[in-house]
């Protein structure tokens, strides 16, 4: 079971776990809060805030407006509704403001103290408190019957002050009371809402004579004891002029809130905004749950904003409470002790599920070496182990002795066992044993069954956690025998289906301009939907460095549109590539539309520095820099629904990379090509992307490396380009005479231009005796069975002599397929030319076969050994279905 490693150091008597007490953590934080380094605003129990704070300001945003603002925006409502009709009319932040005027605050806390009462808070917008704010339309009543003019200067200058009543009785109330009874005037009104618990009112009649002012205050009860109960009961009342109160919270609880509100306003960067009466919902309900700690707060009975704030804190507090060696007792790993932040995940990775403590504690060791030597870009290299141990540990739970919690106990016939029992279910469609997600994620998806590749993965990550162990000699410390780790196989054969690219079918559909008006439609507030979907179609960049474009993506270069972004998966950034001029002036529109927002939003354009970290595609909600472009999850969402409301074929936006890869080669681009204009780090890269029918991409390689003369020329076999450097006007002469000036022919190419110009042959094609022809390395198998078939002709030869003018009549063909075997051996393409028999009548029709190329890159044949994050697909498409998205 998942256990919150914050609850552990709650009630510290109930783990084995060394956690700091909370004692400690209480004296940690007072520590904390009392340093320099803290913000002085934010010591108090009644945290008051300037209305212009940078993080938490609540002043309405025009100049000189004296009401609060809305608690989600930048203006008091009123303002709101003006800003909205400017933005509707098409108008800026400047013409808002030139046409705003600014308002008096209509009453609540912010109004100050009472004119007549300097002791007591005002309630009206006359600046009055509550009871001479209730007598004064009485006063004017009074004045307008007997003709008296109603100044209130003048009903200011009659009134006599009243004593003051002191503080709220509400404990967790910091507002002065307003009435006898001793309650500010909202938790009056809730007083008498709820019935007036302990009866308690003043003295009939008293306070209606000026000379009755300096009597003591007279309150009457019914029960006293059920009033204080009540007000003891009580919570503070929420409010929108920059006050927090932490009034009748336990100390550690009100020391936690402190600290996070501190935490946040250091880091706005995170682009949250927390709202004060938003964070005073927290307080409010540690006040009615009476929680020590924020880790015993039920968040479910928290609204969203609130719970989210909540848990944001705690996440704080986990660093504070824990420290490394803490976390590995608590089982899980915090990504921020090591200065390490992985794509798509928190900082939060549990490891709670794995049920024996050993195993737990070698996959800690092995994440924690990973993280302190060579942190990955993802959490994908983790996930795996920790899937692979989960596996191993349910099934050690309940089919072996003592659980599995005694290594010394496991023997090789208990590997052997779950090996065969992993590849039983991957068999049978039977579910998986262990827990692969968080708590919260439980219940809410199906599991599915297991797969051969799952169950692939489960070998290999359990396998480099245990065979880690078994080199580093911990394994041997604990006493688990190395005949139980060396009998779990490796996985092998492990890998998912790569996606296919889109049907003729589907691609007319999703380019079809009634269509894309339609996604278009979709995308209400305009944040640009349909140019990240073609931005990716044209480019086939992955859907993350299409969303996450910058402002300034796009420039010209020689009059060239060029495309600018980070390729981060390959650690390549600024990558720039041509795109087409109609794609570059949709992105230019779009950069108009997000300066607008810029400068609705500032009043002014961006400077080049913010113009290089705006999003070009800003989200709407917590992005006050209007730097975190839109979420995959937010453009997922919409495109599937687009693509259901089409009636065309499962489709995710991931194919059309594999669509550009797979026509950049139909149409004449080679390996390289697609390598270089898809940003992969290989060729194995790039053949993974490559979809053409009948066509292995090393071919390409062989094409671009090998060419000889043929049987017909003078010297037989000569190599015309053996993959070593040459010049680049050798590399274009070659080019020019083996390509663009060449045409198909059986067995090679034919380089006679009279022929090559569409005239005909003068030697009725007789190609193999033409010095014109010539070999290439895809040709290797098929001058192979040339061979074998003349050699089986002078086998059968009726006497020697035909035997001898057969060898001799093939000699020059023999030298030819020998220089042929020793230029492909020499760039270390003989064994995959051997392997491959692809050259077929049809395959001549192919620009494929027709590819120039350049002597910089006919030296590059050393294969690049696969790396498992070169596998690059979107973050959806590489997700494993049983592994948790923090």
């Amino acid at each position: 079971m998942t256990v919150d490693p914050l609850q552990l150091i709650v009630n510290p008597v109930t783990t084995a776990a060394r956690t700091r007490t909370v004692g400690d953590r209480l004296e940690m934080l007072e520590a904390l809060i009392s340093a320099p380094s803290f913000d002085p605003i934010f010591r108090n129990d009644v945290v008051k805030v300037p209305s212009d704070h940078p993080v938490y300001g609540w002043r309405c945003r025009v100049p000189g407006c004296e009401r609060c603002r809305d608690p989600w925006r930048e203006y008091c409502n009123t303002h709101n509704k003006d800003w909205m009709a400017v933005q509707r009319a098409g108008g800026t932040i400047v013409d808002f403001f030139s046409s705003a005027q600014p308002f008096k605050a209509r009453g609540g806390y912010s109004l100050g103290n009472c004119l007549i009462c300097p002791q007591a808070p005002a309630y009206s917008a006359e600046g009055l408190c509550y009871l001479h704010a209730n007598k004064l339309p009485k006063w004017r009543h009074w004045r307008q019957k007997h003709g008296l003019p109603d100044d209130l200067d003048i009903y200011i200058a009659e009134e006599d002050p009243y004593p003051a009543f002191g503080k709220c009785k509400v404990p967790a109330c910091p507002v002065g009371a307003v009435h006898w009874i001793g309650l500010c005037s909202p938790h009056r009104m809730r007083y008498r809402q709820q019935g007036r618990p302990g009866g308690a009112e003043k003295v009939r009649d008293w306070g209606k004579r000026p000379q009755d002012m300096s009597r003591s205050r007279e309150v009457t009860y019914t029960d006293k004891a059920a009033f204080l109960r009540w007000c003891r009961q009580q919570e503070s009342i929420s409010r929108t002029d920059g006050v927090l109160t932490l009034l009748g919270l336990r100390p550690l609880a009100k020391a936690e809130i402190k600290w996070g509100v501190h935490h946040h306003a250091e880091a706005p960067e995170e682009g949250a905004r927390w709202p004060l009466n938003a964070v005073q919902r927290v307080a409010t309900e540690c006040h009615r749950q009476n929680v020590d700690s924020l880790a015993d707060l039920d968040l479910n009975k928290l609204p969203e904003h609130g719970r989210n704030i909540a848990q944001t804190m705690l996440r704080h507090l986990r660093l504070v409470y824990f420290t490394r060696q803490d976390t590995k007792e608590a089982g899980y790993i915090e990504f921020s002790h090591y200065g390490v932040r992985l794509t798509n995940h928190g900082s939060y990775f549990d490891l709670s599920y794995i049920p024996q403590r050993w195993l737990r504690d070698l996959l800690w060791d092995w994440i924690d070496h990973r993280l302190n030597t060579d942190p990955p870009r993802s959490y994908s290299p983790f996930a795996r182990p920790r899937r692979g141990c989960a596996e191993l540990g349910a099934y050690l739970e309940v089919q072996t002795p003592g659980g599995g919690h005694d290594p010394a106990l496991l023997t090789r016939e208990h590997m052997l066992d779950f090996v065969k029992d992993q590849r039983h279910r991957a068999e049978h469609g039977l579910k998986p044993l262990g827990f692969h997600r968080p708590a919260r994620h439980q219940g809410k998806r199906k599991i599915p069954s297991a797969t051969k590749g799952q169950v692939a993965r489960v070998f290999d990550g359990s396998r480099l956690v245990l065979r880690a162990a078994m080199d580093s000699g911990e394994a041997e410390r604990l006493g688990l025998g190395r005949e139980f780790i060396v009998a779990l196989p490796r996985g092998g054969g492990g890998k998912s289906r790569r996606r296919r690219p889109f049907s003729d079918e589907v691609e007319r559909a999703l380019a079809n301009e009634a269509n894309l008006l339609s996604l278009e439609a979709m995308d209400s507030e305009d944040r640009g939907l349909r140019d990240i979907w073609e931005a990716i179609v044209v480019t086939g960049r992955r859907a993350s460095e299409a969303l996450d474009l910058r402002l300034d993506c796009i420039s010209r270069v020689k009059e060239f549109p060029i495309f600018w972004h980070d390729q981060t998966k390959v650690g390549n950034l600024e990558a720039g590539i041509r795109i087409s001029e109609r794609l570059y002036q949709r992105l230019k529109a779009r950069q108009a539309k997000t300066e607008a927002r810029f400068v609705q939003k500032h009043g002014r354009l961006p400077t080049k520095e913010e113009r290089r970290k705006l999003a070009l595609f800003p989200r709407r909600t917590t992005n006050r820099n209007c730097v975190k472009s839109v979420s995959y999850n937010w453009f997922k969402t919409a495109f599937t629904e687009w693509v259901e409301s089409l009636a065309i074929a499962h489709s995710v936006p991931h194919q059309a990379r594999h669509t550009l890869a797979t026509n950049l080669l139909k149409n004449g681009a080679n390996l390289t090509h697609v390598k270089r204009y898809l940003g992969h780090v290989s060729d194995a890269m790039a053949e993974h992307y490559v979809h053409l029918a009948n066509t292995d991409p090393l071919l390409n390689q062989a094409l671009e490396a090998v060419w000889v003369a043929g049987p017909g020329a003078a010297e037989p076999g000569l190599v015309l380009s053996d993959g070593q450097p040459m010049s680049r006007e050798e590399a274009e002469a070659l080019a020019i005479d083996l390509t663009r000036t060449s045409t198909p022919a059986e067995g090679g190419f034919c380089t006679f231009q009279h022929v090559v110009k569409g005239n005909a042959c003068p030697w009725n094609l007789d190609c193999h005796n033409c010095d014109k022809f010539v070999m290439s390395g895809a040709d290797l198998v098929y001058w192979h069975r040339k061979a074998q078939h003349w050699r089986t002709m002078a086998e059968r030869a009726s006497d020697p002599a035909t035997a001898d003018f057969l060898h001799d009549t093939f000699e020059p063909t023999a030298r030819a397929i020998a220089g042929l075997e020793k230029a492909l051996e020499a760039v270390g393409l003989l064994d995959e030319a051997l392997a491959i028999d692809l050259r077929r009548p049809q395959d001549y029709f192919g620009r494929v076969w027709a590819t120039a190329f350049r002597a910089e890159e006919l030296a590059r044949h050393a294969e690049l050994d696969a790396i498992d994050d070169e596998y690059d697909t979107d973050p959806a498409d590489d997700t494993d279905e049983f592994e948790d998205i923090a």
